[in-house]
């Protein structure tokens, strides 16, 4: 009988990777585990402060990263960050389509404005930063793009009705891309899904009884790290290239949806 051919986990060291969102939380902690498994980083958020100190932070630990002052929702800004990766590296291997909003808030509170953030930064950032780095992955015949969606792009809660709609977006954009580029340029696209997780993501809650209900939520359970979605974005980066983990939904233990 012929023996099965075991493949072994990817080797990403030496990669080189964009991280939209990544002056805080999961965009944060994506960059110091990826930049500790050997990849460079390029941090690409508008906080430029935030950005020179967490590339101290990983030069120190040993990484490699750089500042790239961008706004997702300016198509001109990804393709500007995306260029200068490439011109001092050559590549781009991974994109994590990490950043986003979410402002609670029932419909009819109207708050039209934040709606049309969460549309900007949720959705079209997430296709911008993918348009400006897809050219360079398919002439590398390569690569690996991380789209951040949300549990609540599949499960709908109140007060976040255009947050969902936003979400499974992603979600379904997600599917599509993979389909598309998958097979013909032999890239890969894991749709990661987040259940409750710590971040900044709450101090956007300009409604008081919505931001109560986030407050009071975070003390009756723990919500996940980070660090935990990195692990998992890392868990999908290092699978055979026979593998694409299409998609990762990533809860709280405690959370029972």
């Amino acid at each position: 009988m012929k023996a099965r051919r075991v493949e072994k986990i990817m080797n990403i060291a030496g990669k080189v990777a964009l991280v939209t969102g990544a002056s805080s939380g999961i965009g944060a902690a994506t960059a110091r585990k990826l930049a500790t498994e050997g990849i460079t980083v390029g941090l690409a958020a508008r906080r430029h402060d935030r950005l020179e100190t967490l590339v101290s932070e990983i030069t120190k630990a040993g990484g490699h990263a750089i500042p790239l002052v961008t706004d997702v929702t300016d198509l001109v800004s990804c393709q500007e960050a995306a260029k200068s990766l490439i011109a001092q590296f050559g590549r781009i291997d991974v994109l994590v389509n990490n950043a986003g909003l979410m402002p609670l808030s029932s419909v009819d509170s109207l708050k039209v404005d934040e709606w049309q953030q969460m549309v900007d930064v949720n959705i079209s950032g997430a296709l911008n930063a993918t348009a400006a780095v897809l050219p360079q992955m398919i002439a590398q015949h390569s690569g690996h793009i991380f789209n951040m969606s949300s549990i609540a792009g599949r499960k709908v809660f109140t007060g976040l009705a255009v947050y969902c709609a936003t979400k499974a977006a992603v979600t379904a954009f997600s599917d599509g891309l993979r389909m598309e580029i998958g097979p013909k340029h032999n890239i890969r696209v894991t749709c990661i899904q987040p259940g409750a997780v710590k971040s900044e993501l709450y101090d956007h809650i300009t409604d008081a009884d919505y931001r109560k209900q986030m407050d009071d939520l975070a003390e009756s359970m723990t919500f996940l790290e980070g660090e935990d979605i990195a692990d998992s974005i890392l868990f999908a980066l290092k699978s055979p290239a026979r593998m694409d983990v299409a998609e990762l939904f990533v809860l709280p233990t405690e959370q029972g949806w």
